[in-house]
């Protein structure tokens, strides 16, 4: 499997590459070093970041605000980052 994340200190950096509007918000597989992630919500006023911090909240089973929007916030291609205490809960969930 590609690698879509890095380890920076403390914490996991997740490289995805986000498409809004979907019907289902779900995991799409990794291309090209990004982890795909299909959004059910439109790319308007933070509606898709705030479902996808929300999914992989839900999916990790970590409080929101552990989870970071490094870059990207008014594009597909983004930058998540939370603790690196996830990591084995993140790679299982793949």
């Amino acid at each position: 499997m590609e690698q879509f994340f890095s380890v920076t200190g403390s914490e996991i950096r997740l490289n995805i590459k986000a498409s809004p509007g979907a019907s289902k918000t779900e995991i799409a597989g990794v291309h090209e070093g990004k982890l795909r992630v299909r959004i059910a919500a439109a790319p308007e006023d933070g509606k898709a970041n705030a479902k996808l911090i929300e999914f992989f909240a839900r999916a990790l089973d970590c409080p929101k605000r552990e989870i970071r929007i490094l870059s990207g916030e008014k594009s597909r291609l983004k930058t998540l980052a939370l603790p690196l205490s996830y990591k084995v809960k993140l790679e299982s969930i793949l």
